[in-house]
């Protein structure tokens, strides 16, 4: 367990020793504004977070690629995975807390969000239920972009490509439950694999919780989603390590 930690707060420590996470921060919570203002927020009327949330899932497709890109590859093109994996620790030991590291971060740029449900709340009296839900399902969505770029970062050594494969996975992910997309296969494809693939999006399982309701199914799919990549990535150092 110190192994752990000790991996978890060297990572934690690597964002902040870097302008990295301070030009993530600012572009994070500049643009999280930007789109829910430009979108109409004060025009709807109407006290909620409605707008916020609906722009997550598009932004986090490019932000949180942006977070994991260097978790590993970072890691493999300087050689200190070497020196990492050498360590009386185990792999997945060290992918679960870099992993972990990285969650928590993500978790800061969400809560440095604050000033938007203040706003709300000042404006009117809004469905506090509602916000929180919908936090805590952009937090378990940040956590499954988060493992799929873990995942690619192990895979190459190239940060570029790393950013690159997540944005496409994640991209696929939330567009396969867009109601554009169901329409689309609905033509060519029977009901039930359209049903299926629909399923399978985080869109889909977001909005749900986003709606204040949250069921055991939606919880469990972000948590599937994290812990197979997740161990995915821990196949593929480990493979790595015993070469």
């Amino acid at each position: 367990m110190n192994a752990f930690w000790t991996v978890c707060k060297r990572e934690l420590k690597g964002y902040f020793a870097t302008p990295l996470a301070y030009v993530f921060l600012v572009i994070f919570l500049f643009f999280s504004a930007y789109l829910t203002f430009k979108g109409g927020f004060f025009q709807q009327r109407q006290a909620d977070m409605r707008l916020f949330f609906d722009n997550i899932p598009l932004l986090f497709v490019f932000m949180v690629p942006c977070t994991a890109m260097r978790l590993w590859s970072e890691e493999r093109k300087t050689g200190s995975i070497e020196l990492l994996l050498t360590l009386p620790i185990t792999v997945t030991q060290a992918v679960v807390g870099k992993f972990i590291a990285a969650w928590f971060f993500l978790g800061i740029a969400l809560v440095l969000t604050f000033p938007m449900p203040l706003t709300v709340a000042y404006l009117g009296n809004p469905d506090e239920g509602m916000i929180i839900t919908g936090y805590l399902g952009s937090f378990l969505m940040a956590g499954g972009y988060l493992a799929i770029g873990c995942f690619f970062s192990a895979l190459t050594k190239n940060q570029v490509i790393s950013f690159i494969l997540s944005v496409v996975a994640c991209a696929i992910l939330v567009y396969a439950g867009l109601p554009s997309t169901v329409s689309y296969l609905g033509t060519f494809l029977p009901a039930g694999l359209v049903g299926a693939i629909e399923g399978m999006s985080f869109q889909t399982h977001f909005e749900s919780i986003q709606r204040g309701i949250i069921e055991f199914k939606d919880i469990s799919f972000f948590i599937i989603i994290i812990v197979g990549w997740v161990g995915a990535c821990s196949v593929i150092l480990q493979e790595r390590r015993a070469a």
